[in-house]
């Protein structure tokens, strides 16, 4: 087998350069007619006698209804663009779902803005009315510039109304917002920002929130009859709301088999160290001295010898899964575990846990790999990330540690019916795991994805046992076997703890090169009805057929940070054989983005944009067509719809390839045979106060079967890159030397 490579060497960067040109509607819209500009006139009117009337906050929330999934380039800019950045006055968005998917944004603005886009859109009518019949198209606005139109007749500047008359296109409506809590349990609720500090907000509505009630700006906690009372004050404030309490989602306990063979483990050497955040912890077990375990549970709480089941099956994964389950071995050893007991069984507390989470990971920067096996029994809510989840995503992007999540289950007496994850699996930045039976499809109790009806969430599969295939795990009791996403995890949970504390890998490439091996080739991630399932595949089990590819293949890793536009290279000397290049190509790139609660199903606040393939006249030929960012005006004019269904736009895990069949053929070469690489990046709010780490696995196959690996370390090394070989066993020798303790003679 070939090693895997690092690429290192001169990433350019380049801002963008093409400012967009003036805005217009799709060529083949229907005419937007100054009825409908009537009608939505009418209907902000009575949006500001309403709000006229409401003394709460200061000023006006206002739900605007699209026509279609809209792109951040089609958001309105002429209702609202007296308030600075329309972008900056969105609070949230979701999706209604009306034969077809559409989105909601909601806007936080003046009650004066409003009044204002009243008065443009009646100037706009009669401009309408007058130079174009009442009915303006493609056509007419494309050459508007050439008709001489006084626009000071009217009193609105030329660029207002163009875009007027384009966001018009793209509205159907406006509301006012009312997302009442469905729910008079206890709850954590969302609500929209506004210019009121939020305890001040929920004070004048008669609610009394202590400090330690309140999770972020917008986030806190209410008790049922605090939520009644915001309900019927200001329903227009709750963003979203989910219930508090929740039970474990299920897992297939089949039993303890009593104590087997006495069990004997070294003491540790100096092994990485795993953070686990689950149920308690029982000490007695064999391999306790492998473990500091740490009670985060009042003492007052009642427990009981159930409540130490879970927490200590997972850690006997972590620790020594291998020796348990020598037909799981990865190769990986074992694992020193830090473990954090902050439940118990049954129902939880989904507010103390991201609590307790954040103070844990804050408090222990050594760890970089989490496992977080516990999840909730209730299904994600196609319109927001639960807010265990944002917690998560916040943790990981401020403090360069990557969570490994439990996909959450499906009772056995849910058999049959399809059911969707629950939190926090719906964490983005995280990798999510399900199970698979041992032949390798998903299991009797998997529960599905997506994420907001876009993010690919499971990332990935693993080997948690089903019926009669049962997974082996160290139990306070003895022996135990176990099925479900909880014992699927810990097992990648090991293999990305081995790349990171082991290999020295960063947590983006760690990632990219857990999801490449997943999605293979051929994997059942590329099936749109298994997919929801499995991710974009299943994990090998051994270490090795994740760092290393075959024979046939060429793999490397290219790591840098996105702070301008464009990050790219044309400079990958890919080779060649009869002045063709022999390969087929797939690609992996995953980054940790900031994310935003409060912009519902727009969570992602960056988006970086893939490009890799051959260069052909200064301009690389994706190996997916990808052709977004292009500057060429509607020659390759794409939907948002479809750009984030074909291309992933705003998912932070990317998966490109060509596909491997028998009947591929050589790629002809262009020009000096150069490929490139492109990460463009795109931001949702305003511009990043800084740079964006990624990690980017690609793999070439040589289609005959040849072993090119040295061919290519050499043109790179002609080109100035410099490369090295991940060479494992050399890598393990340096660790294990690192954590021997030197002892100096005085």
């Amino acid at each position: 087998m070939n090693d895997i490579l690092q690429l290192k060497g001169t990433l350019r960067e380049r801002a963008h350069t093409n400012p967009p040109g003036p805005r217009n509607v799709p060529k083949n819209a229907a005419a937007i007619t100054s009825n409908k500009l009537k009608s939505l006139a009418e209907e902000l009117q009575r949006l500001a006698t309403y709000w006229a009337g409401q003394t709460l906050i200061e000023g006006c929330l206002i739900d605007v209804y699209y026509i279609d999934v809209i792109a951040k380039s089609n958001r309105i800019q002429g209702f609202f663009s007296d308030s600075g950045s329309t972008n900056g006055s969105v609070v949230g968005a979701r999706f209604v779902n009306e034969k077809k998917i559409k989105h909601v944004i909601t806007h936080y603005v003046r009650i004066d803005t409003v009044k204002d886009a009243v008065g443009k859109l009646n100037a706009c009518v009669s401009l309408l009315d007058e130079e174009f019949g009442g009915a303006i198209t493609y056509d007419s606005i494309e050459n508007l510039g050439a008709r001489n139109i006084k626009f000071e007749k009217y009193g609105i500047a030329k660029t207002t109304f163009q875009n007027i008359i384009v966001d018009s296109h793209y509205i159907e409506g406006f509301k006012i917002p009312d997302n009442s809590a469905n729910t008079k349990s206890q709850s954590i609720i969302t609500v929209y920002r506004t210019s009121t500090n939020l305890t001040e907000l929920m004070k004048a509505i008669g609610i009394n929130v202590q400090p330690g009630n309140v999770l972020s700006d917008t986030t806190l906690l209410l008790y049922p009859n605090q939520i009644t009372l915001l309900s019927e004050k200001a329903p227009y404030l709750i963003a979203m709301a989910t219930e508090d309490l929740s039970k474990l989602s299920h897992e297939d306990v089949v039993g303890n088999a009593g104590s087997p063979p006495k069990i004997t483990i070294d003491s540790p050497n100096g092994e990485p160290i795993v953070g686990v955040i689950d149920t308690l912890f029982d000490k007695s077990v064999y391999f306790s001295k492998w473990v500091d375990y740490r009670k985060m549970i009042s003492e007052e709480i009642p427990t009981d010898a159930e409540d130490y089941d879970h927490g200590t099956a997972v850690s006997s994964i972590i620790v020594d899964g291998p020796s348990i389950n020598p037909e799981l071995d990865d190769g990986c050893g074992r694992f020193r575990v830090r473990h954090f007991g902050v439940a118990a069984k049954g129902r939880y507390s989904a507010f103390s846990i991201v609590k307790a989470i954040r103070e844990i990971v804050t408090s222990n920067p050594d760890i970089k790999v989490w496992n977080l096996s516990l999840g909730s029994d209730r299904e994600i809510n196609p319109n927001f990330i639960s807010p265990e989840a944002a917690a998560l995503d916040k943790i990981q992007y401020e403090n360069d540690v990557i969570f490994v999540i439990a996909g959450t289950n499906k009772s056995v007496a849910e058999a049959g019916v399809e059911k969707m994850i629950g939190s926090p699996a719906d964490s983005i930045n995280a990798i999510v795991v399900n199970s698979v039976n041992g032949a390798g499809t998903p299991a009797s109790y998997s529960r599905k994805g997506l994420v907001l009806s876009f993010f690919n969430k499971p990332d990935v599969s693993s080997y948690g046992g089903d019926t009669g295939n049962y997974i082996r795990v160290c139990t306070p009791t003895g022996e135990g076997f176990r099925s479900g996403t909880s014992v699927a995890a810990p097992w990648v949970t090991r293999k990305v703890a081995y790349l990171i504390e082991v290999l020295g890998l960063s947590r983006e490439v760690a990632k990219a090169l857990i999801v490449d091996a997943a999605a293979g080739w051929n994997s059942a991630g590329k099936d749109e009805k298994i997919a929801p399932f499995v991710g974009h595949g299943v994990v090998p089990k051994r270490i090795e057929d994740i760092v290393r590819s075959g024979d046939d293949e060429i793999k490397f890793v290219v790591s840098g940070v996105s702070e301008k536009w464009d990050t790219y290279t044309y400079n990958l000397p890919i080779p060649t054989h009869k002045e063709k290049h022999p390969f087929v190509a797939k690609a992996t790139l995953c980054y940790f983005p900031s994310c935003s609660i409060n912009q519902g199903v727009d969570y992602t606040n960056t988006e970086l944009d893939i490009y890799f393939g051959r260069v052909k006249d200064d301009e690389i030929i994706s190996i997916n067509k990808n052709t977004q960012s292009v500057d060429d005006g509607e020659k390759h004019y794409l939907y948002e719809g479809s750009a984030r269904k074909l291309y992933r736009k705003w998912d932070n895990t990317k998966h490109i390839e060509e596909l491997l069949t028998g009947r591929v053929r050589p790629r002809s070469v262009y020009g000096s045979g150069m490929w490139g690489l492109s990460i463009k990046a795109k931001e949702r709010l305003s511009k990043r106060s800084g740079g964006i780490s990624f990690g980017l696995v690609v793999t070439l196959k040589e289609i005959n079967g040849v072993n090119r690996i040295d061919d290519f370390i050499r043109q790179c090394e002609l080109r100035g890159w410099l490369v090295n070989r991940v060479d494992v066993d050399n890598r393990v020798e340096i660790f294990n030397k690192a954590q021997q303790s030197i002892t100096f003679s005085v």
